[in-house]
């Protein structure tokens, strides 16, 4: 066998890897984006819980302002 050709075994070895990786590469590909997008939710999930609790602090303080102003009417 000569030197300058290559086995049809080598080549079919290469190719199914090749057909291997082209084939796995869309499912790979969705399994990212997957990823990206329950990462993303989850952070909006996140920015909303804080923004509620900073809303309800902010409640509280309002409140508690109101019930001082209540309370200070019959003492000047």
């Amino acid at each position: 066998m000569p030197y300058d050709t290559v086995h049809p075994q080598v080549t079919d070895a290469v190719s199914q890897a090749d057909l291997k990786v082209l084939g796995s590469a869309p499912a790979t590909a969705l399994a990212g984006l997957y990823q990206t997008l329950a990462n993303s939710v989850a952070l909006a999930s996140m920015n909303a819980v804080t923004a509620q609790q900073q809303m309800k602090m902010a409640q509280q303080a309002a409140t508690t302002e109101e019930v001082a102003l209540l309370l200070s009417i019959g003492k000047s």
